[in-house]
């Protein structure tokens, strides 16, 4: 059995975010607990030359998104990285997903040889659609989501495998 991009790109998304959005939940109840004020994690970096809490959560959603719309072949939806708090976080979360559901298979299916063009540091690179998932989209969306994991380990919140992982 072959896997369509559909099945490599929207479902999994949909679960690095899901998962994230569970992640956050515990943040949040560990700072309840803790009486930390919840920015404090929320602008916490792992090194000074790392983006924030936020800012890992807003490029997952854009990775998801961004590469959603690419595939499809539909206007890219923006936000706008506005995010401080916990619960503005999840809804950023909640409207990727809100977006993800909207994509069909009928969209993204086919797509492994369509040309994809972002900016890059200012330049526009192309990627064909199987590559720019496969090789630059997934491995960010993991990076990112990964990164936020360790921010909120790092900083006491009880979180496993089985956290990043979500449900199998």
């Amino acid at each position: 059995m072959s896997l369509s991009m559909y099945q490599i790109s929207i479902p999994v998304f949909a679960r690095a975010l899901n998962n994230l959005a569970a992640i956050l939940n515990k943040a949040v109840a560990h700072a309840e607990a803790k009486k930390i004020d919840p920015s404090v994690l929320i602008n916490y970096r792992l090194a000074p030359d790392m983006f924030p809490l936020s800012r890992q959560v807003q490029i997952a959603s854009d990775a998801a998104k961004g590469c959603a719309a690419r595939l499809a072949g539909v206007e890219v939806p923006s936000f706008a990285d506005t995010e401080t708090t916990f619960p503005e976080l999840q809804e950023r979360i909640a409207k990727t997903l809100a977006f993800l559901n909207t994509v069909n298979a009928a969209q993204i299916d086919g797509s492994e040889s369509r040309t994809v063009t972002i900016q890059l540091r200012g330049k526009d690179v192309q990627f064909l659609g199987l590559a720019y998932l496969t090789s630059f989209v997934l491995p960010n969306l993991y990076f990112h989501v990964t990164t936020a994991y360790a921010i909120l380990r790092h900083n006491g919140v009880e979180l496993g495998k089985a956290d990043y992982l979500g449900a199998a």
